[in-house]
């Protein structure tokens, strides 16, 4: 029996698919928003998986995935890991439109910020609970060529540490992993001629936040991966 749900946002990319595995393989049951049928098939199925089809760009598509997620009164939400997201670079900063630079805030802080918003009241009724958000190794070590993406990463650091502040007293524990290239096949196909040898596995990734969301010690902390 299931005791404890977890909304994995961005479950069907390359990474959610190891974190989703990695939390159902733990005995949770797992709610995963996908925008298609088709990339909720990609997850297979499992007694723990509930996928749902929901835009989580959109507020009212983040309220039925809220709904779902509530809706076991003998699996209560526990967990939420953020995992939406997106990816862009090329000019320099005097060659990029504002538009491109703004875009990088909507695809990685939007969906964060409203999952987050849309699960905190059912965490701090069910007495805590734990946040996990993603950002990225450039955040902290930058290139160039990518510095929308590059500041909306580090805008994901800020709103996570302003999550901590806000609701440690509430018993949730925010943190964040940072990881550098997942070896994923998204990331072999645009770069086919990359050095793969320093990339991360995500089934390493969806361990460590896995831990981070079983494990009472951790909590307000960044954790490259």
């Amino acid at each position: 029996m299931m005791e404890r749900t977890v909304v994995v946002a961005g479950g069907t990319g390359g990474l959610g698919r190891a974190v989703v595995a990695e939390f159902l393989a733990s005995g949770w049951r797992v709610v995963v928003p996908g925008r298609s049928e088709e990339s909720l098939e990609r997850l297979g199925a499992d007694p723990g998986l509930t996928p749902i089809v929901a835009d989580p760009f959109d507020p009212a598509g983040v309220a039925d995935v809220v709904a779902l997620a509530t809706s076991e009164i003998g699996a209560p939400v526990r967990a939420l890991v953020n995992l939406v997201g997106g990816f862009a670079s090329g000019a320099r900063v005097h060659e990029t439109p504002i538009e491109q630079f703004e875009e990088q805030f909507r695809i990685n802080l939007r969906p964060t910020y409203l999952i987050t918003q849309a699960v905190l009241p059912h965490l701090i009724a069910g007495g805590g609970g734990a946040i996990v958000c993603t950002s990225s190794r450039a955040a902290q070590r930058p290139f160039s060529g990518a510095a929308g993406y590059i500041s909306a990463k580090a805008a994901i650091l800020a709103f996570a540490d302003a999550l901590q502040v806000e609701y440690a007293k509430d018993g949730i524990r925010v943190n964040t992993v940072l990881p550098g290239t997942i070896d994923t096949a998204a990331n072999r196909k645009a770069m086919p001629t990359a050095d793969t040898s320093g990339w991360t596995p995500p089934e390493k990734i969806a361990a460590v936040i896995r831990t981070l969301v079983e494990t009472d010690g951790f909590s307000g902390g960044q954790y490259p991966v």
